[in-house]
């Protein structure tokens, strides 16, 4: 079974499990702390993903870590990702798991990328105007991008919304040839 398949399907009973106990958000975000922090840490990803080292070694290595600062479902599931030899696919799953969240919560995520830095004002109005757009609430982040040269481009799961200067100088010139 593809690791794809396998982390959607973690992601899936994780969900169910955070639901029942009424802790979907809360765990998002340790989801994204842990993985996070196994991503920032070089040594700590070779030292997971190596074949060699015993999966008791990396889970008194990973209680150390994480014990006590993550809930019980989310330890559970690095675990049993851990017991399985699938500790690569905690990526993937905690953007199947958001994926999932949302869809329940009737939330998207969206990544507003401008040409400045925009004020709270700013990026609550345009939550704002694409909620009314998507029918979900909005949760946003920003990324500053210098090469837009103005205006912004907001992506919403695989929808990109461009009202750039740069997207717009674009679309002027593939009209003109």
């Amino acid at each position: 079974m593809s690791d794809i398949v396998v982390a959607k399907r973690y992601a899936r009973a994780l969900f169910e499990v955070a639901k029942d106990k009424g802790i979907i958000s809360q765990v998002e975000e340790e989801l994204k702390s842990v993985a996070s922090a196994i991503r920032d840490n070089a040594d700590l990803q070779k030292f997971l993903n190596h074949p060699n080292i015993g999966n008791t070694v990396k889970t008194d290595l990973l209680k150390q870590i994480f014990e006590g600062k993550v809930s019980e479902p989310v330890w559970n599931t690095l675990l049993v990702l851990i017991d399985k030899g699938r500790q690569a696919i905690l990526s993937v799953l905690v953007v199947d798991y958001v994926k999932i969240a949302n869809e329940a919560l009737g939330q998207a995520s969206a990544t507003i990328y401008s040409a400045f830095t925009l004020t709270e004002a700013q990026q609550a109005e345009i939550a704002s105007h694409f909620s009314k757009v998507t029918g979900k609430t909005i949760r946003v982040a920003t990324v500053v991008e210098p090469k837009l040269l103005g205006g912004i481009q907001v992506r919403i799961g695989d929808r990109l919304y461009d009202g750039s200067l740069a997207g717009k100088l674009d679309r002027l010139s593939k009209a003109l040839v």
